[in-house]
C-alpha cells in the first residue's frame, strides 16, 4: 500500500515538473507594464503622486529627471521587498520599506547632485520627497509583497512609465507655451513674437502651479472621452 502511495506521490511530482512555465513576457505579465499607461494610470485614474506633477513640470528637464528618478526608485524597491517578502515580519513591513526606499532615494540624490547638479537644484526637496510618494508606496504594499520579483519588477516599470508619460506631457506643454522653450532650447521664432510684429506671446499663466493641475484635467478628460470605462457612475 505505502508503495503506492508512494509511485502516485511520485506520478504527481512529474506532472507538476511537466506543466509549462509562464514566459517571462507573457499576456498576463504584459498588462503589468500596459495598464498602468492608460486604464490604471497612477497620476490620472488611481490620482496619486499628484503633488510632483504639479510643483516640478515648469520645465521638461526637471520632469524627465524626476522621472527616471521616480522608475529606478519604484523597480528597483518593488524587487527588493519582493525578494524579502518572505523575510519581514508583518509587524515592521511599512517601516523596511520606507528604509528600502530611503536608501534608494539617497543613492539617486547623489547620483543627481554629481552629474546634473543644476537640475538637482531644481527639484530642491521634491527628490527627497519621493520617500513618501503614494505610487511607490502604494505598490510595494499592494503587490511587491505578494508577487513574485519579475512580476514586480515589471509593475515597478508600468507604474513609473504611467506617472512619467503624465509628467512629460504636463511640462512640454508648460514650458513651450509659458516659455516658448523645450529643455532650454528656443523653438518658436523670433519673428511670431508681437514684440517684433508677430502674433504671439508666451502665456505667463503656465508657468503656474494651477495651470499644472488644469492641464492634468485636460489630459484626464481626453482619456475619459476615449475610453468610456474609466467613467464613474
Amino acid at each position: 500500500m505505502a508503495e503506492v502511495l508512494d509511485k502516485k506521490e511520485v506520478e504527481k511530482e512529474q506532472l507538476v515538473d511537466k506543466k509549462p512555465k509562464e514566459p517571462l513576457f507573457s499576456k498576463k505579465n504584459r498588462k503589468l507594464i500596459t495598464d498602468p499607461l492608460n486604464d490604471d494610470n497612477p497620476i490620472t485614474v488611481q490620482v496619486l503622486g499628484i503633488c510632483s506633477a504639479l510643483a516640478i513640470t515648469v520645465k521638461l528637464e526637471p520632469a524627465i529627471v524626476m522621472s527616471l528618478s521616480v522608475l529606478f526608485v519604484l523597480a528597483a524597491g518593488n524587487v527588493i521587498i519582493s525578494w524579502m517578502r518572505n523575510l519581514i515580519p508583518n509587524r515592521i513591513r511599512i517601516i523596511v520599506q520606507l528604509v528600502v526606499v530611503a536608501a534608494l532615494v539617497v543613492l539617486v540624490d547623489q547620483v543627481l547632485k554629481a552629474f546634473v547638479y543644476d537640475v538637482s537644484k531644481q527639484l530642491s526637496v521634491f527628490v527627497g520627497l519621493i520617500i513618501t510618494n503614494c505610487i511607490i508606496m502604494g505598490r510595494l504594499e499592494a503587490f511587491a509583497l505578494g508577487n513574485t520579483p519579475w512580476k514586480s519588477f515589471l509593475d515597478g516599470l508600468g507604474n513609473a512609465f504611467g506617472y512619467a508619460w503624465i509628467l512629460v506631457t504636463v511640462a512640454f506643454f508648460r514650458e513651450l507655451l509659458g516659455s516658448g522653450t523645450l529643455l532650454g532650447i528656443h523653438v518658436i521664432p523670433d519673428s511670431w513674437y508681437i514684440a517684433n510684429g508677430g502674433f504671439y506671446s508666451n502665456n505667463g499663466f503656465m508657468l503656474f502651479p494651477p495651470m499644472a493641475l488644469i492641464t492634468v484635467g485636460i489630459i484626464i478628460w481626453v482619456q475619459r472621452s476615449r475610453n468610456t470605462k474609466l467613467i464613474e457612475e
